[in-house]
């Protein structure tokens, strides 16, 4: 799944006031927590897969991502980015990065109270990987989003975080929710696939 920031101009004609500078750069917070877990598709799993289950949360969600990513790559007829691997052509590059993040219009779409709009496709690996891990894409991506972004909303609004919080508390109760359940199944596909070790 690929966010994708919209420029603040389409906020600016709908009459809306300009966004700070700092607040622009906290709105691409989701972008950037999602680019940070997907470099580990370059990189290969660092615990071997007896110690999977030790690892914090985070990590063995980003571990079952990158691993039903590559699978999904693969099963394509994609050669996964890795270390050791042969630098890939530009055209293959960008057959690689449609595969993962998806093609076309965007299916996904939320407007943040800053004026941004974020959106993610449905159909790549990523997406697939996240229905897997999640349950359910649609929900994850629009409670993620929010989570992602409530700094930025409170620096927006010059609110204290606590009282932006209060007012999202039932997407910070789904984001668990989904957390949690996204937690068991990684747990449950890596233990049914262990993950390889560091190439």
């Amino acid at each position: 799944m690929r966010h994708e920031a919209v420029s603040r101009v389409a906020g600016a004609r709908a009459g809306r006031p300009p966004v700070p500078r700092d607040v622009q750069m906290g709105a691409l917070v989701a972008l950037v927590a999602l680019l940070t877990a997907l470099a580990s598709l370059a990189v290969g799993c660092s615990a071997p897969p007896s110690r999977t289950s030790e690892l914090p949360p985070n990590e063995i969600i980003k571990t079952a991502q990158r691993k039903l990513t590559e699978t999904c790559l693969t099963r394509r007829g994609l050669t996964p980015p890795g270390p050791g691997s042969r630098p890939p052509s530009r055209a293959e590059q960008q057959r690689v990065t449609r595969a993962l993040f998806g093609a076309g219009r965007t299916e996904l779409s939320l407007t943040l109270p800053t004026g941004y709009s974020v959106r993610a496709h449905t159909d790549g690996c990523l997406a697939e990987a996240q229905r897997t891990l999640y349950g359910d894409q649609r929900r994850w991506f629009r409670v993620s989003t929010v989570v992602n972004n409530l700094k930025p909303e409170a620096a927006f609004r010059k609110e204290p975080l606590t009282e932006v919080r209060t007012r999202h508390r039932g997407e910070l109760a789904e984001w668990h929710r989904l957390r949690a359940r996204a937690v068991i199944n990684a747990k449950a596909h890596l233990q049914a696939d262990p993950p390889r070790a560091a190439r």
